[in-house]
C-alpha cells in the first residue's frame, strides 16, 4: 500500500470535517464503514478511527486512502499507530462483556427490587454505575465512553430480571453468564446479597481497588466459578496464602502433637515423598470471605490440606468445608468397600514400601 505520513494538522482537518459534514455523511462521503473496535477520542467526541487516518492522508498526499488500502487487521493497525503516535486517544467502540463481580452487583439490585430491572433515571441505577466503575474489571482502553454508565446498567438489569423463571413476556438477549449469577442468587440468596454487600463496602472503602501480583496464577478456572467473584475470591486467597499465618498454623498442629496430613483425606506429604515432602501442607480458610467479611483471621479458621481437596473445594459453589469434603470422601470410598485411610496409614504403607 502506498501510504505517506500524516501530521497532527492532517488529522485536526479531518475531524473538522468530521464534524461539518456528521459522520454518517462522511463515512459515505470517502467508502468507509462504521468502526468495528477502535475509535479517536477528542474532546469528548469519538471518531472512527480508520476514516480519519485514511482522509487525513490527503492533506499531504493528494488524496485519502481508500477503506480498502486500509482493510483487515494490518491497514487498521497501521491507521491506530499514525493517530497515536500524533499524540491521539485511541479507545474501544463497545465495551466489553460483564464479569461475575459486576453482574453479582447488578443482581442484587435487581434482587432488592423484587426482580424488576430498573430505569436509568431511578438512583439505585446511578448507585450502581458508580460502585462499577470504582470497581474497574477491565482496564481503561478497554473500556468504550458509555463504559458501565447509566443507559447500560439499567440495560442489564432488565437481561437479569427478564430470565427470573416467573417472567412470563418476551426475555431479552442476556448472557450466559447473566443466567449463572441469577441462579446463584436464587439458590443461595443470602449468601449471594452479602457478597454484594462486601464487595460495596470494599469498593466504598477502597480496600478492594487493587490485586496484589502474587495472586496472578493459576486461579483463574477457580475465580470463574467462585460464589463471591474474581475480586472477593482474590482476597480469600491472599489470606490462604499469607506465609505467618500459615507458618502458624503449622506450629500450632506440631505443638499439640499433632501431624501434617490432609484434614479432608488424610494425605501426609512427609509419608510419601519422605525428606522432600517434610514440613509441606497447604493452608484453606474454612469460612469464605463472602461469609466471614474482611475480620481478623484466627487459626482456628484455617485447616490443613492437601493440594488436590484444596482445588476441589474450590472448584465450584456451595464451597464445602474439610469436614464436609471429608465425609464425601468416606461416602464415596465406604460405597466401594473401602475405608479412607487415615494418616497412620498413610505412614504405614510409606515405610513398608
Amino acid at each position: 500500500m502506498d501510504k505517506g505520513a500524516i501530521s497532527r494538522d492532517d488529522i485536526l482537518k479531518t475531524l473538522a470535517e468530521y464534524d461539518e459534514l456528521t459522520r454518517d455523511v462522511f463515512l459515505d462521503t470517502y467508502g468507509y464503514g462504521k468502526a468495528s473496535k477502535y475509535l479517536l477520542l477528542h474532546e469528548g467526541r469519538e471518531y472512527d478511527s480508520k476514516a480519519v487516518a485514511g482522509v487525513a492522508h490527503k492533506h499531504q498526499h493528494g488524496r485519502p486512502l481508500t477503506n480498502d488500502e486500509l482493510i483487515g487487521g494490518v491497514g487498521r493497525g497501521h491507521a491506530v499507530e499514525w493517530l497515536k503516535r500524533e499524540g491521539f486517544t485511541i479507545g474501544v467502540s463497545r465495551n466489553p462483556n460483564w464479569t461475575r463481580d459486576e453482574l453479582i452487583l447488578a443482581c442484587d439490585v435487581v434482587a432488592r427490587n423484587h426482580w424488576q430491572g430498573l430505569d436509568a433515571e431511578d438512583p439505585r441505577i446511578a448507585e450502581l454505575s458508580h460502585y462499577l466503575q470504582l470497581l474497574g474489571a477491565y482496564p481503561p482502553e478497554e473500556r468504550a465512553l458509555t463504559y458501565r454508565n447509566r443507559n447500560g446498567a439499567a440495560r442489564k438489569t432488565f437481561d437479569i430480571a427478564t430470565h427470573h423463571p416467573d417472567y412470563a413476556l418476551k426475555k431479552t438477549k442476556g448472557g450466559q453468564l447473566d443466567r449463572e449469577v441469577l441462579s446463584d442468587f436464587l439458590e443461595r440468596p443470602n449468601e449471594m446479597a452479602h457478597a454484594a454487600q462486601l464487595l460495596r463496602e470494599g469498593l466504598a472503602h477502597g480496600t478492594l481497588e487493587t490485586v496484589s501480583a502474587d495472586d496472578e496464577d493459576d486461579d483463574a478456572e477457580d475465580e470463574a466459578s467462585a460464589p463471591e467473584g474474581k475480586v472477593l475470591y482474590r482476597r480469600h486467597r491472599t489470606r490462604e496464602r499469607n506465609k505467618g499465618l500459615r507458618k502458624k498454623k503449622i506450629a500450632a498442629v506440631l505443638k499439640a502433637g499433632g501431624s501434617l496430613a490432609c484434614e479432608a483425606c488424610g494425605f501426609d506429604f512427609a509419608a510419601v515423598y519422605g525428606e522432600r515432602g517434610e514440613g509441606y501442607i497447604e493452608c484453606h480458610h474454612v469460612v469464605p470471605l463472602h461469609e466471614a467479611g474482611e475480620g481478623t483471621t484466627r487459626l482456628s479458621d484455617l485447616a490443613l490440606i492437601c493440594s488436590n481437596c484444596h482445588r476441589m473445594i474450590h472448584r465450584s459453589a456451595p464451597w464445602p468445608t474439610p469436614t464436609e469434603l471429608r465425609a464425601m470422601i468416606q461416602a464415596r470410598a465406604n460405597g466401594g468397600a473401602t475405608l479412607l485411610p487415615t494418616p497412620r496409614d498413610v505412614r504405614t504403607a510409606a515405610s513398608n514400601r
